[in-house]
């Protein structure tokens, strides 16, 4: 047996060489000169049938190639909707990474509007006075100013989630408003995958770098 002869199978699309082979023993995980593994080259190709043969017999998600890309991060360069969805649904990470910290600008008048509105009060940075003393002075904020709805549904006036906190009274009826009334959404990865074209050359997959 070729020592990869299932990434042979995998990238010929041939689903009954795959299962023979791997029911002969042949390595779910073996990865070839780049790095990538059966299942990296089933992602590419956005099939799910491969993809979830491999992961039914312990292919792992979470292996990379040289490029640092796993599986479902192929699949959403690819733009493989039908293969990334089969990823999650086998429990792999959104994305391979880190979770991401999203947040979306808006007028503060605009969330004003939630009946629920209690807004904390911001301080400054203290000013000296002649005797070195520090005061902090209360922030006003005026309906126009922007702030940041972060994806835990708390509010800031700063870009990072945690720093000047100014809401974090979350609810249902919170989400509801930022949902239903401003539009506010984390996006998704699948969100960037454009719909399939009608007809064009090659599969579209990505190759390893």
């Amino acid at each position: 047996m070729s020592e990869m002869e299932l990434i042979e199978a995998v990238r010929a699309g041939n689903h009954d060489s795959c299962r023979e082979l791997i029911e002969a023993g042949a390595d779910v995980n073996q990865q070839d000169k780049q790095g990538w593994t059966p299942l990296c080259w089933a992602a590419a190709r956005g099939d799910v049938a491969a993809i979830e043969l491999l992961l039914n017999h312990g292919a792992d998600a979470s292996l990379t190639g040289r490029d640092l890309r796993t599986p479902q991060m192929i699949a959403l360069a690819a733009g493989q909707a039908e293969a990334v969805k089969a990823l999650r649904r086998a429990g792999s990470q959104p994305d391979g990474e880190p979770e991401r910290q999203y947040c979306a600008a808006y007028q503060l008048g605009e969330l004003r509007r939630f009946d629920g509105w209690q807004e904390h009060k911001l301080k400054a940075a203290p000013a000296a006075d002649g005797n070195g003393n520090g005061h902090a002075a209360e922030v006003t904020l005026d309906d126009s100013d922007v702030v940041f709805i972060h994806q835990n549904y708390k509010v800031t006036r700063s870009m990072w989630q945690d720093e000047d906190v100014i809401f974090d009274q979350v609810s249902d009826g919170w989400k509801e408003f930022c949902t239903s009334q401003l539009g506010f959404a984390v996006p998704d990865g699948l969100d960037l995958i454009p719909p399939p074209a009608e007809s064009g050359a090659g599969d579209g997959a990505p190759r390893p770098a």
